[in-house]
């Protein structure tokens, strides 16, 4: 399976993701982060169906994010993701989020994520085989042609 270091996620702004203030709400953004976290992973030969057969899955320890501008209805989005760590058990994630149109940084989040036993809740080592899929870049530029 080849390795991905960046990887683009793509989606419209719906109806159901606009707040009071008309434009995206922040939880949707949290959303969106999961989402393109997922499908990179799975991109990798990561399912979440994978995961919950070795009875071992990521959780979430925190979110970061910074909003840049609004996002509208109707916005395409492209959402970067990409590792920037990976130690025994975690693993610390970054997403900049585009407005596709405009090439307008909207956003920019982070997600420590720790690989836990599903049973247990505790922490455990991430399998030699899951660490060899990431290729972890602490110096990416998000940006989008």
């Amino acid at each position: 399976m080849q390795k991905i270091n960046v990887f683009n996620y793509e989606f419209k702004i719906e109806k159901n993701d606009i707040d009071e203030n008309l434009h995206a709400n922040n939880v949707s953004y949290i959303q969106w982060m999961q989402e393109a976290a997922i499908a990179h992973s799975s991109e990798l030969g990561l399912s979440v169906y994978g995961y919950l057969t070795s009875g071992q899955s990521w959780v979430v320890r925190s979110h970061y994010i910074e909003y840049f501008k609004p996002a509208f209805l109707d916005d395409e989005i492209v959402v970067q993701t990409w590792v920037t760590q990976i130690k025994r058990t975690t693993s610390n994630r970054s997403y900049a989020f585009f407005r596709k149109s405009d090439k307008t940084l909207l956003a920019m989040a982070k997600t420590f994520w720790v690989y836990v036993d599903i049973k247990t809740g505790r922490p455990t080592a991430i399998p030699k085989e899951l660490l060899e899929k990431y290729i972890p870049d602490e110096e990416y530029k998000p940006s989008i042609d």
